[in-house]
């Protein structure tokens, strides 16, 4: 009899033990839950701060250039900003672009450049505009890269592979060839 009562108390302690665990867990998922939410809001903060710069970075560049409508020399008659287009599954966005008769610059705006930036300028987003804009392959084409910041050594590597680099300097822009 005392191990029948034995077993039937350790069943009834199991019982208060997996309801104990039940409310715990469902205490932790809601808690869980409420976590994610936050975690969800900062990340959307932290995204629109980022946008937000980068917005800053494409105005302040895109009204300099389209006020003189001069780079590295070379006149140009118009300057577009925000160019998408797609064809056959290839789609891209072009931060500004500058045109004249014969030539079509091609400019990447970031906040704050990164090596990343540059490669994906010069491979993806430099063939994808050849991709998206056939009319201009007779053009000049001339790629920029235009930043707030920008490390010296990727400046260095941006001029050696052939693309222009500006960056703010007070009020105004200083191009480098």
């Amino acid at each position: 009899m005392q191990t029948f009562k034995g077993i039937a108390e350790l069943r009834e302690s199991q019982a208060k033990t997996s309801e104990e665990l039940r409310i715990s867990q469902a205490k932790t998922d809601a808690q869980l839950a409420k976590t994610d939410a936050k975690l969800d809001k900062v990340a959307k903060m932290l995204g629109n701060i980022g946008n937000n710069q980068g917005d800053v970075a494409e105005e302040f560049f895109y009204n300099s250039l389209n006020h003189k409508k001069d780079l590295a020399g070379i006149h140009y008659d118009y300057v577009g900003k925000n160019w998408q287009h797609d064809i056959n599954k290839v789609r891209d966005e072009f931060d500004i672009v500058m045109l004249n008769g014969k030539d079509i610059a091609i400019i990447e705006v970031k906040y704050k450049a990164h090596e990343a930036d540059l490669e994906k300028l010069l491979t993806k987003k430099y063939q994808n505009f050849k991709t998206l804009y056939p009319t201009y392959k007779d053009f000049n084409h001339h790629l920029a890269l235009a930043t707030f910041h920008i490390n010296e050594e990727l400046k260095e590597k941006a001029l050696l592979s052939g693309v222009m680099v500006l960056q703010r300097k007070g009020n105004v822009i200083e191009t480098f060839v």
